[in-house]
């Protein structure tokens, strides 16, 4: 019976899998290009690309698809005191995408940077705040989606 359930949910699976590549099929181009920053899979690529769309010019800057994404903190100030300061609860299926990137590009063997740049902030904020920093300093203030988007070329390592 357990087995009868496991090849049914793999059936379900390979079913999705399939018409996930079937409405993707369009973008593949741009999967692909995606798929050159480091960290970036071709799962992650999918999901930045079912939020964010194909078009980058949308976002005058990084900042701003920073802040769309929900990963700058919110800056409430009312009569001189600080209310809040915590990142926001927008990009709900995008922010963890984009958490998700610069810690497989720390992880990577394939390009040093990421992982110093890493230990350097983690030393100082904390793993967390790190995760973000590598994500907020090196992937978006390089604008490689941007590059990558505006461009359709190959992010250059």
């Amino acid at each position: 019976m357990v087995r009868s359930h496991l090849e049914f949910v793999q059936r379900s699976i390979a079913k999705l899998d399939e018409k996930l590549d079937k409405m993707v099929a369009p973008y593949e181009s741009a999967i692909t290009l995606l798929c050159t920053i480091p960290g970036v899979d071709r799962t992650s690529a999918i999901t930045i690309i079912s939020e964010i769309g194909n078009d980058m010019s949308q976002f005058a800057n990084s900042k701003r698809l920073c802040c769309w994404a929900g990963l700058t903190p919110g800056n409430n100030e009312s009569a001189g005191k600080k209310k809040s300061v915590r990142i926001t609860r927008a990009g709900v299926y995008l922010k963890p995408a984009l958490v998700q990137v610069p810690h497989a590009a720390v992880k990577s063997n394939i390009s040093p940077y990421y992982r110093v740049k890493y230990e350097r902030i983690s030393k100082r904020r904390g793993k967390k705040r790190a995760t973000i920093g590598v994500f907020g300093c090196s992937f978006m203030k390089r604008r490689k989606s941007s590059y990558v988007g505006a461009m359709h070329r190959p992010y250059p390592p």
